[in-house]
């Protein structure tokens, strides 16, 4: 009948054309200090396409900059919301759980973890008269904008 062939295939590889290749790369190592992390056409990701560990919505509006965090099944009182210098830091600490042994969970979809969550804030924005309100788990803070960074009209003397 048929017999079967057994084919060996051995590669040579040339240790000074791998140097080459390496020294042919589009970018240099210095690149990685430099990085424009907000272009798409990159090696690495842009930072807008970066996963935050927890459900956050930061954007800005015509008063200044609004962040929405989730605080599914937490109350205003169990969140810490600090400012120090132009650095904003919303907190949970996850209280320990007692052990139910009546549940049994079918599925667990809801993340009910501690979180830290730090934003340096720019000096456009005045932190000092940041607001924050939580109503039906989401947690909402309001930074305006300074004064300084408002737009001013100038009168022609």
């Amino acid at each position: 009948m048929g017999s079967k062939l057994k084919l060996c295939l051995t590669i040579k590889i040339d240790l000074r054309t791998i140097m080459t290749q390496i020294r042919e790369l589009p970018y240099s190592p210095f690149d990685i200090l430099v990085k424009n992390f907000f272009t798409n056409d990159s090696f690495f990701a842009p930072a807008m396409d970066v996963k935050i560990g927890h459900p956050v919505d930061i954007y800005e509006t015509k008063e200044g900059l609004c962040f929405e965090i989730a605080g599914t099944g937490l109350t205003k009182e169990d969140i810490d919301i600090n400012i120090e210098g132009d650095l904003l830091r919303v907190s949970y600490s996850k209280k320990e759980e007692t052990k139910n042994d009546e549940i049994t969970y079918i599925h667990k979809g809801i993340a009910k973890r501690s979180f830290n969550l730090g934003y340096k804030i720019s000096r456009k924005y005045d932190l000092n008269s940041a607001e924050a309100s939580m109503k039906d788990g989401l947690l909402k803070v309001s930074i305006p904008f300074s004064e300084e960074s408002k737009p001013k009209s100038l009168k022609i003397k």
